[in-house]
């Protein structure tokens, strides 16, 4: 089964297709702007892919690009499946904005790599572990909000497992090992799944052991993604209380990529990685 592009991957190719046009067509971005009677900078989100862009539109820019009846039916068709509405959204009274554009995103990456200082990653937390972090986060939270936030999580799981899912690479800390969240029940069932996550093809699981020392990656979690025809990741994403933040300057990028290396080279293998979730979980 191959996994169909999300929404958000079909918006960046039609944004790109619409650059190399304007571009093979001599045409300046503020001279398409201005055919379009929109703002130069709202041009380029539509060129990056950041905001979509409607029916009508497309066929203005082809006039103006001079763009064969062939080509223009491909663009519309694209658009199209670029505004269609994705799962998450039924979620959007649940988690803010921020969070949903992160989601569709994560759904369409070829490659994910994750640090995380202080929690499991989302993509491999146990309902009981989602359950417990959610009401120690939010303190008074009802039983159906909690609910929600497990459904969401084992639905963003369920859309990674199948098909042709990306190659998720997670670095650890072992902090986030040493603090067991939930019942001692619970706990031992977390990590049995973050052993069983680690044998999965797509899935490699890495953990930064105390012993490290100083890191490069002691900045702070994040997460970094590449996406399906392109040679190099395309943001940085990091979390904070009051939302997240997109990195997508190349010279974050390489930062990042350099602190991926990093990370690589001062965490345990995957083998000595899964060892030592296995000798945690004998100890409880």
């Amino acid at each position: 089964m191959t996994k169909r592009p999300g929404p958000s991957v079909r918006r960046r190719q039609l944004g790109a297709m619409l650059r190399q046009l304007r571009t093979q067509a001599g045409k300046t971005r503020k001279e398409a702007a201005d055919w379009l009677e929109i703002g130069e900078p709202t041009l380029s989100k539509i060129e990056l892919g950041r905001q979509a862009i409607k029916g009508p539109h497309v066929r203005l820019l082809c006039q103006l690009y001079d763009v064969d009846a062939g080509m223009l039916d491909s663009l519309l068709r694209l658009a199209k499946e670029a505004a269609q509405r994705g799962w998450w959204a039924a979620y959007r009274d649940t988690v803010p904005e921020w969070f949903t554009k992160f989601v569709g995103l994560e759904g369409d990456a070829a490659d994910l790599w994750s640090y995380q200082a202080e929690f499991v990653p989302g993509l491999l937390q146990t309902p009981a572990y989602v359950e417990a972090i959610t009401r120690a986060a939010h303190s008074g939270i009802s039983d159906e909000e909690v609910a929600k936030s497990v459904k969401l999580r084992r639905e963003r799981q369920a859309r990674l497992d199948g098909g042709t899912p990306p190659r998720l690479h997670f670095y650890l800390n072992e902090t986030v090992l040493r603090r067991p969240v939930g019942s001692r029940d619970e706990w031992r069932e977390q990590l049995e799944h973050l052993i069983a996550s680690s044998k999965l093809e797509h899935v490699f699981l890495r953990i930064l052991s105390f012993s490290a020392g100083p890191h490069a990656a002691m900045v702070g979690s994040f997460v970094m993604m590449q996406f399906p025809d392109e040679d190099a990741p395309a943001f940085v994403f990091s979390e904070n209380e009051r939302g997240g933040v997109y990195q997508e300057d190349p010279g974050d990028i390489d930062r990042y990529t350099l602190i991926v290396d990093q990370l690589e080279s001062v965490t345990l293998s995957e083998d000595d990685s899964r060892a030592m979730l296995e000798e945690l979980v004998r100890t409880l």
